[in-house]
């Protein structure tokens, strides 16, 4: 009996499981390694579930990660919470995506400090002049791979360009507020499923599920667990519970600190953040740097640019970019005055973690069997198909604004412009087109050259 077969059935022929404390400790490994974006991380799970390990197949792989695709929120993150619910109920789901982010926000809490205690030392300031032209790189790049997905596609014609071309224009020069922009999105996928149904069809996923490698604890025609179908009474405990969780910490934040308090600020903000999040965590980064930097004045934008630089050089999603954005808010507000200024900073970037995730696991817990029933019909799909159209525009604008202040922040060589910090970017964007560098390495060679640039004097 092979391995997988082993795995699939015991010595009497019954399902054979996987025990809790076997998922905890790779969900714990998992949050530690979990590079490279949305995409490094579902391919990690893929070859570690799928492929290895073999407790769910390549079609229930694929199934629930498109599940994922239709909600806000970071997807990779989401999967591992429903994979984990699948195996082990509730507790499952919530150890298998809270460990997918805990490692990242203590990691985040740490390069934070660094950053506000000793940015201004010369190589450490030579380090985030590097990152910066990156990041924008990094950006541009993410509107050439949503773009060629989303628009690209033989299926769609020029609708979803024209919403793409709207958002950019309705974010970078209308000043639209972004919950404004995805509801119009919404809307339009609305009237066009009607009108022009074959534009906004949702396209194949992930690729076709064609590939097997032997039996799987969850195959392809296992029954769907019965704590994983849907009934009302199961619906309203978990609302009710989420509901909690997110009503007795605001309401303590407002006790202790008012309504206007930074923390409270924070949770609120987050909250509404946490549900725009369709496409990723660059589409709603916009509607973070308007909050953040232009409304509360947490942090400033070449902060914004530096925090991140550092997202995207640790573990966990993308999004925990939110815990810097956190950490910089509280320490600058000395949120437990100034003698607690690392303790008050902590804490807000644990408060905004808190308010951003909170709504992904109430997502995958009480509607995962509400998306599984509505999944493919395209009137649940073609809004998000828009949405996600709109997101391109939404991150060609983020585009925008990164290079503007990386073009414009520190002239150099007497030109009206920071040439090096634009030659940086270029050098970046080739590595990452043409020759599909990785992330990591970019901003690594990037934060090399700027240090060395900045001690040499150049930059």
């Amino acid at each position: 009996m092979t391995a997988a077969a082993a795995l699939a059935q015991d010595e009497d022929g019954a399902r054979a499981t996987v025990s809790f404390g076997e998922a905890l400790r790779f969900w714990l490994r998992l949050g530690f390694i979990s590079f490279g974006g949305p995409a490094g991380q579902i391919a990690i799970m893929h070859r570690e579930l799928v492929e290895q390990k073999r407790w769910i197949s390549e079609r229930r792989f694929l199934h629930a990660l498109n599940y994922c695709m239709l909600l806000p929120g970071p997807e990779a993150q989401q999967l591992a919470t429903y994979i984990g619910w699948l195996l082990h109920r509730s507790w499952g789901g919530i150890v298998a995506g809270g460990l997918f982010v805990l490692p990242s926000l203590a990691i985040l809490i740490g390069l934070s400090w660094v950053y506000v205690a000793f940015g201004q030392v010369g190589w450490v300031n030579g380090v985030f002049y590097g990152i910066k032209p990156a990041v924008a790189a990094i950006v541009l790049h993410a509107v050439w791979r949503i773009g060629s997905r989303t628009l690209k596609r033989p299926t769609q014609g020029p609708l979803l360009w024209a919403v793409a071309l709207a958002s950019f224009v309705a974010i970078a020069w209308l000043k639209v507020p972004f919950p404004a922009v995805v509801l119009g999105a919404a809307l339009a996928g609305v009237l066009g499923g009607r009108l022009a149904p074959a534009q906004f069809t949702a396209g194949g996923g992930h690729g076709a599920a064609d590939k097997h490698w032997g039996p799987a604890l969850i195959d392809d025609h296992t029954p769907t667990p019965e704590h994983a179908r849907f009934t009302p009474a199961r619906l309203a405990r978990v609302l009710l519970v989420g509901a909690a969780l997110w009503v007795l910490p605001m309401v303590l934040l407002v006790i202790w600190q008012g309504w206007t308090s930074t923390l409270a600020q924070m949770g609120w903000f987050f909250t509404k953040a946490a549900l725009l999040t369709f496409g990723g965590a660059y589409a709603v980064l916009p509607y973070v740097y308007q909050g953040a930097v232009e409304q509360y004045h947490w942090l400033t934008g070449l902060q914004m640019i530096d925090g991140l630089a550092l997202g995207e050089t640790t573990p966990g999603p993308l999004i925990m970019v939110v815990a810097f954005v956190g950490f910089v808010g509280g320490w600058a507000h000395r949120v437990l005055g100034p003698e607690a200024l690392f303790a008050g900073a902590a804490l807000a970037a644990g408060v905004v973690t808190w308010f951003t995730f909170l709504p992904s696991f109430v997502f995958i817990l009480a509607g995962g069997p509400l998306v599984e029933a509505t999944h493919g019909q395209l009137r649940f799909t073609a809004p998000l198909t828009a949405i996600t159209a709109a997101v391109v525009g939404v991150i060609a604008t983020l585009a925008l604004f990164f290079l503007q202040h990386i073009a414009f922040a520190n002239p150099t060589l007497g030109a009206p412009v920071d040439v090096v910090a634009l030659v940086l970017a270029g050098l970046a964007a080739l590595a990452l087109f043409r020759f599909k560098a990785g992330v990591i390495p970019v901003i690594a060679g990037c934060a090399l050259a700027g240090m060395l640039l900045r001690l040499a004097g150049i930059a």
